[in-house]
């Protein structure tokens, strides 16, 4: 019995190193987040066939979950719209379409995983409705 349970204890904790816990609630200003959004809207511009850019009309919920080597697994939830400005002539001064029907808002989930101390980000999953 006094071996067994040890045994069990290191098992199970050599199970979870690499997950600290579950995704939890931070702000939508948390830097890390917003670079991980910054991000992911990036890639998801990219990914799209859409001929308009497109921008976060409204942060729905941001997550973040703590990996001990792996990282942030953040899971953010926006409202994307699109803006008057074609991919290809993108800048930082494109404004979301005033007009709801041009603005053609959809709401997606991103998940990005972030190593800050190596510079690696990822954006591996997106989901949008």
């Amino acid at each position: 019995m006094f071996i067994v349970l040890p045994l069990l204890a290191a098992g199970f904790s050599v199970g979870l190193a690499g997950l600290i816990g579950g995704p939890t609630d931070i702000s939508a200003s948390n830097e890390g987040a917003v670079n991980a959004l910054n991000f992911a809207v990036i890639e998801h511009n990219r990914q799209s066939n859409r001929l308009l850019l497109t921008k976060p009309q409204e942060v729905i919920k941001v997550q973040r979950q703590v990996r001990m080597v792996a990282g942030y697994l953040y899971i953010i939830t926006v409202r994307m719209a699109s803006t008057s400005c074609r991919k290809s002539a993108a800048t930082e001064q494109c404004a979301i379409q005033e007009d709801p029907a041009k603005a053609q808002s959809y709401q997606c989930t991103f998940k990005v995983w972030d190593k800050p101390w190596s510079g690696e980000i990822k954006l591996t999953e997106q989901t949008c409705t």
